[in-house]
């Protein structure tokens, strides 16, 4: 043999240990072990039972590892027979020609006429190879089962069903059901067409991580968006049943809300400067210079005092708490008046004997022509006024009932309950009363109910339209200042401290559907807010005058701005997408304009995100593939929530629908009035409207 050439033989490499039967010591790194096997397996870098040799040549690994392929190839054959797959890379086919630095393996496949061909193949890291080598006792029902994996039309029907179990919340032992797989195999003929129900392995590896790389290039696309529309960051806070203080960070824009992390800031609580750091870690992981404003879940003053602070120290970020959580405070506190809480607490006297009672649930029924006075609503803080005012809706039919054969024959009739029913529906007081409540109360709810029902930009909204809703109770009360003023009382002092901002004004100044209507003025409020929002979002002072220059070429309609298409787009387009189109001649005030308009004023209550899964995952003592599955378990959950919403395909299936009745249950051993729903109301106020998750992570056994 010549010098340079190296010995295939394993016994030149290694020498036999005297008196330690079996024992082979490495030429190379000095590593004992038993037998010549386990020694070619070590200096050919081949997983299995021993430790690479770390001291080895490259060429006299290559050697041995090559021939121990080349025996495991020849095993397998033998055991499982020829199996070939024309588009898939089968362990067995392997070449012993590989390339020592393990970026390509060359590799035969055979093609539907039986023939060789050579494929080069890309590997991700050096240790593919010895990773991939199967065991020579594998039998051939197991790369069927692989085979089956690969398969296009199984691949897509097992990540359909994994998209099922992530965007429920749905246990993975499920997918072991009997019934569970029945029904798959009858929806989508899994015999028939090769499909295969995924495993709860499956759902926890390969499913899950792809559905990840999908969500995560969906998410990118929306970060992609910020640099031209910027982004307001939505903190969503609560307190779990352990006295936790928790957060959910979103952040939304035209493109979408999303979903970034979790955080337990129970240290920062109260804590102004810690929860300082905490924002700055938050922004800095967006960008600063995508952010427009924080919108928070709290009236706490130490969480204002956190807000002029951040406000100080980033001057370009504004600071407001979410639309939706103002005007259920402005609710709560209407309600708590005592003119207003007399008539609501009748008007749940009505309801809870009603629904109570199926006979006379039955006849209210049949005078009501089927319609119901209580009906699920997606917004808490609203349900009252909503129930209050279908009672007011059924007046006369309640009546009719209160005074038929079938209620004066009835036992319930003569009951307490039933004879204090009928007489505050046969009395004037309580219609009085509750014309009054609804005079009060409904134009905010309306407010409301337009904030939620859809994913698109209110900020250009709601300063009008807050403005609307209270001219609206004052002619409600024929502009009687006694009458409407105790109720603006309580509407400003939640405005003015906690839900009004800057760019609301600016939302509302650089609207084109309202800046160009008959009715639109500029007051002190509006004309300050605009130039604040223009200080602060623009820090060159030669672009504000710019900018200011703008302003009035807006107003007043010249250029573009009163071209025939900008004006009959006005209605037709959102203001974002009509400053996009038609404010090129000004771009500085265009740049403004767009990240104004592209702004939501509320917070993440309407999209229900269950705050469980959250819970689970700030949770201690989980060990990291745990934590790391559960990680990506709430991103493809949280963020496919999100864009359901987005797409308008929220309904009946992510937030829940809460029904009044839940909170008007009394607890029969107390007496007192209990609420048995799903949804909570936190430390902040903020509504928890989401049920609990059924996500459940079991360890492995070897993980």
């Amino acid at each position: 043999m010549a010098a340079n050439q190296v010995s295939i033989d394993v016994h030149d490499h290694g020498m036999t240990l005297d008196g330690q039967k079996g024992r082979v010591r490495c030429n190379y790194c000095g590593k004992v072990m038993s037998g010549f096997n386990r020694l070619r397996y070590h200096l050919g870098w081949v997983k299995g039972d021993v430790s690479p040799c770390v001291e080895v040549r490259a060429d006299v690994k290559e050697l041995m590892r090559n021939k121990l392929l080349e025996s495991k190839r020849e095993n397998l054959s033998k055991e499982v027979g020829e199996f070939c797959h024309p588009n898939l890379l089968l362990k067995r086919n392997w070449s012993p020609h590989s390339n020592d630095d393990g970026n390509t393996l060359e590799t035969t496949q055979t093609d539907g006429c039986g023939s060789k061909k050579r494929a080069n193949v890309n590997c991700t890291s050096k240790n593919s190879e010895m990773e991939s080598v199967s065991s020579s006792k594998r039998k051939i029902g197991s790369l069927r089962a692989t085979n089956a994996i690969e398969d296009p039309l199984s691949r897509e029907a097992q990540k359909c069903i994994g998209r099922f179990f992530y965007e429920s919340g749905i246990n993975f032992s499920v997918a072991k059901s009997l019934s569970f797989q029945k029904m798959i195999n009858a929806t989508l003929a899994c015999g028939k067409a090769g499909c295969k129900i995924p495993t709860p392995q499956g759902l926890k590896g390969w499913i899950l991580q792809e559905e990840v790389k999908e969500m995560q290039q969906y998410v990118k696309e929306i970060r992609d968006s910020w640099k031209r529309t910027g982004c307001s960051v939505i903190l969503d806070g609560w307190i779990d049943g352990k006295g936790q203080n928790l957060i959910n960070v979103l952040a939304d824009c035209p493109q979408g809300p999303i979903y970034l992390r979790s955080f337990d800031i129970s240290a920062y609580v109260g804590d102004v400067d810690a929860f300082q750091l905490f924002l700055d870690e938050v922004i800095g992981e967006i960008g600063v210079e995508n952010v427009v404003q924080i919108i928070t879940y709290s009236v706490s003053a130490w969480m204002e005092a956190a807000g002029k602070q951040f406000m100080e120290k980033h001057r370009a970020v504004f600071w407001t708490v979410g639309a939706s959580h103002c005007i259920a405070l402005m609710l709560e506190k209407i309600g708590a008046m005592d003119l207003i809480k007399g008539v609501l607490e009748d008007a749940k006297i009505i309801t809870k004997f009603l629904y109570g009672h199926a006979a006379v649930l039955e006849l209210l029924r049949y005078h009501t022509r089927g319609c119901d006075l209580v009906m699920p609503s997606k917004i808490r803080s609203a349900m009252p006024f909503l129930t209050l005012e279908n009672i007011m809706v059924e007046k006369a039919n309640l009546k009719k009932m209160c005074v038929s054969s079938k209620w004066n024959t009835s036992i319930w009739a003569s009951s307490i309950e039933g004879k204090r029913v009928a007489n505050l529906v046969a009395g004037s007081s309580f219609w009085s009363g509750a014309t009054m409540v609804l005079k009060a109360t409904i134009p905010l709810v309306r407010v409301l109910e337009l904030i939620n029902e859809d994913d698109k930009p209110k900020l250009c909204l709601i300063y009008e339209t807050m403005d609307q809703a209270k001219e609206t109770i004052k002619e409600g009360f024929r502009n009687k200042e006694a009458k409407y003023m105790p109720f603006w009382e309580v509407i400003d002092e939640i405005w003015n401290q906690h839900l009004h901002s800057p760019l609301h004004c600016a939302g509302y100044y650089l609207n084109p559907v309202l800046t160009y209507s008959s009715d639109f003025s500029v007051d002190v409020e509006v004309s300050s807010g605009l130039l604040c929002t223009i200080v602060h979002m623009v820090e060159d002072k030669h672009v504000q005058d710019l900018v200011m220059l703008q302003i009035d070429e807006y107003r007043k309609a010249k250029g573009a701005f009163g071209e025939g298409n900008a004006i009959d787009q006005r209605l037709n387009v959102s203001p974002a997408e009509w400053w996009s189109n038609y404010g090129g001649e000004c771009p500085e005030l265009q740049r403004v304009a767009i990240r104004v308009q592209s702004q939501t004023c509320d917070g993440a209550s309407k999209y229900g995100l269950k705050r469980t899964l959250a819970e689970k995952l700030l949770t201690n003592g989980r060990n990291r593939i745990e934590q790391e599955r559960l990680t990506d378990l709430i991103f493809v959950n949280y963020n496919t929530q999100l864009r359901n919403f987005k797409l308008g395909l929220i309904d009946g299936m992510v937030i829940e629908e809460i029904d009044p009745m839940d909170e008007w249950i009394v607890d029969e051993a107390t007496g007192m009035d209990v609420y048995r729903g799903d949804a909570t109301t936190t430390s902040g106020g903020a509504i928890n409207g989401a049920g609990p998750s059924t996500f459940h992570i079991k360890q492995e056994p070897g993980e």
